[in-house]
């Protein structure tokens, strides 16, 4: 063929079928006010849902709001969001609700995904205790990813690891909800992992 001539398929092309991404489901959990909402939000590639109702009085006596003082809505269901990771791959993010008493929707929730991203925050770890061990106790896996508040995490990565007590085949990353590639690179992680398991 020369430079002038138009440039056609090869007849084994012309058969070719492009097949749609791969759906692969992933769960963002984590305690009340960590950064789910803002995570699942930052990467989206569609507006996400979210199940966001008014903090009211009666729920402020219960959850604990001195780390988050101006948060006034909290996720009541769930969150969802998708993000094509190739052409070849979309994962799409369930987000759970923080507090304890919603904690009845989990099951739902992660049935068929691959893996979770425990989001935490350091200065109240005792929030994501629920999380880790729900993933632990189901095999699940997946990764501690915690978020930078401010710009700064209050422990190191390996005291975060000791005070959850979770293994050293359990990823702890440190990631900023609000940053789209912060949030992709955490995901990923989780990927890997999920994919290590399945090949092993």
């Amino acid at each position: 063929m020369t430079p002038t001539e138009p440039a056609t398929l090869a007849p084994a092309d012309q058969g070719a079928v492009v097949r749609p991404p791969l759906p692969v489901k992933m769960v963002i959990a984590g305690g009340f006010g960590v950064g789910k909402t803002t995570a699942v939000g930052a990467i989206s590639e569609i507006e996400p849902l979210t199940t966001e109702a008014a903090i009211t009085e009666v729920a402020a006596g219960v959850d604990d709001l001195s780390h988050t003082p101006a948060k006034t809505t909290t996720t009541v269901a769930m969150d969802f969001g998708c993000i094509t990771i190739d052409p070849t791959l979309k994962l799409y993010l369930f987000g759970t609700p923080g507090q304890e008493r919603f904690g009845f929707m989990w099951d739902d929730i992660v049935e068929g995904a691959v893996g979770g991203l425990v989001i935490v925050d350091t200065r109240r770890l005792d929030d994501c205790y629920a999380a880790v061990d729900y993933f632990e106790h189901r095999q699940i896996p997946f990764a501690v990813a915690v978020n930078a508040f401010d710009g700064k995490v209050e422990h190191s990565l390996d005291e975060v690891r000791w005070a959850l007590d979770v293994s050293d085949g359990v990823p702890v990353v440190v990631f900023d909800a609000r940053e789209r590639g912060s949030v992709r690179d955490a995901l990923l992680v989780v990927l890997e992992l999920a994919l290590a398991r399945t090949e092993g």
